[in-house]
């Protein structure tokens, strides 16, 4: 018998090859939706009339990784920052992108402690970067585009 029938598991990808594919289709979405390696420094919104202005801040841009968030036009009461919130990292050699968090100003220690268990890690990355597929996903459905994105003037 073969070792591709002996082995059923071999042709099911690893949770860890599950999260780089969604990483990478998070770059190609992301791609298609801004096309944010072709932006300079700054803010930009993108309004299709559906009253929730989509926020693009590019942060930082270095030769092989660009710093992003994307948010709505909501001010949360509580912090007083757009929410929903995701700090991203596009690594253009790569074509990976990440949400490295989702809560305003908190990096992943504060968010799960200092001395979190990789599974849980692991576990949170899955569903941040989910949540960020559906999201890009759910903003090109409705229009969004590297035509709707306009600068905002400071």
């Amino acid at each position: 018998m073969s070792a591709v029938l002996d082995r059923r598991t071999a042709l099911l990808p690893g949770r860890f090859e599950f999260l780089m594919g969604l990483y990478a289709e998070n770059y190609h979405r992301l791609t298609r939706l801004f096309a944010p390696q072709k932006l300079e420094l700054g803010d930009y919104i993108s309004d299709v009339d559906d009253g929730l202005p989509v926020h693009l801040v590019v942060q930082e841009c270095h030769p092989y990784t660009l710093e992003l968030e994307l948010t709505y036009g909501f001010v949360d009461a509580q912090t007083g920052r757009r929410a929903p919130s995701a700090q991203l990292r596009m690594y253009n050699d790569a074509h990976v992108a990440e949400a490295l968090h989702c809560h305003p100003g908190r990096h992943l220690w504060q968010v799960l402690g200092p001395f979190t268990p990789a599974h849980t890690v692991f576990q949170h990355r899955l569903q941040m970067n989910g949540f960020l597929a559906r999201w890009l996903e759910y903003l090109a459905e409705q229009g969004h585009s590297c035509g709707t994105l306009e600068r905002v003037a400071k």
